[in-house]
């Protein structure tokens, strides 16, 4: 993939991954540097657990610190745009929700398809399993140290097939990647993920699970 693609979905994701992440420390009560520091691990986080497990140490994260001040100028900005609106945060919240989940589901499709290409470029790319993998924990890694951070459930155990987007999202990516040109492959899954998550939120899609409440 063209380098230069390679980094505006980089920083796309970046500055969606910050404000998610921002805007969640702001809801858990957290200070000016919690915010900051929960923004930047939303964004940097799934990129960090990737490259640690495909042997990359330092992580690649730590030799382009333009991305780390990019989430960390992001986080700042929506700590100083919440500050100002604080009067009437409550109604303010509810409208940051509904961009938040927007946010959310850029970062989550652009970060699983930089994750799926991660991995081509360290030489897996016959490894469909494994770059799958990478692909999804690249997406979805950054809120699952996100949401430890602030102590509740990790989002991705429980959220409206929010894993799983990123997972059909890779595999698509991982097939395209073969049979078209990278930009219209790139886009294809992006869409996809997207939509499986706009979806999801909106018809209230849910894995199946057990309700041991009800009799």
């Amino acid at each position: 993939m063209n380098d230069t693609v390679i980094v505006i979905m980089e920083w796309i994701g970046t500055v969606a991954f910050a404000v998610s992440g921002a805007l969640i420390a702001l809801a858990r009560g957290l200070d000016l540097f919690g915010v900051i520091f929960v923004g930047c691990i939303t964004s940097v986080g799934g990129g960090i657990l990737r490259d640690v497990l495909m042997g990359q140490v330092p992580p690649s994260i730590f030799s382009n610190p333009l991305v780390l001040a990019l989430a960390a100028l992001t986080s700042l900005l929506v700590f100083i745009v919440s500050y100002l609106k604080r009067k009437s945060f409550g109604d303010f919240k509810k409208r940051l929700e509904i961009v938040n989940n927007y946010f959310d589901a850029v970062g989550l499709a652009v970060f699983t398809v930089i994750g799926v290409e991660k991995t081509f470029a360290a030489g897996f790319s016959g490894r469909f399993v494994f770059a799958v993998c990478m692909g999804m924990l690249t997406g979805v890694g950054g809120g699952l140290l996100r949401d430890i951070l602030v102590d509740q459930t990790p989002s991705v155990l429980k959220k409206h097939v929010y894993a799983v987007a990123s997972l059909a999202g890779a595999c698509v990516y991982y097939a395209a990647e073969r049979c078209f040109d990278k930009t219209v492959s790139v886009l294809v899954s992006v869409t996809i993920i997207i939509l499986i998550r706009l979806l999801a939120t909106k018809f209230r899609w849910r894995l199946p699970r057990i309700d041991f409440d009800q009799g």
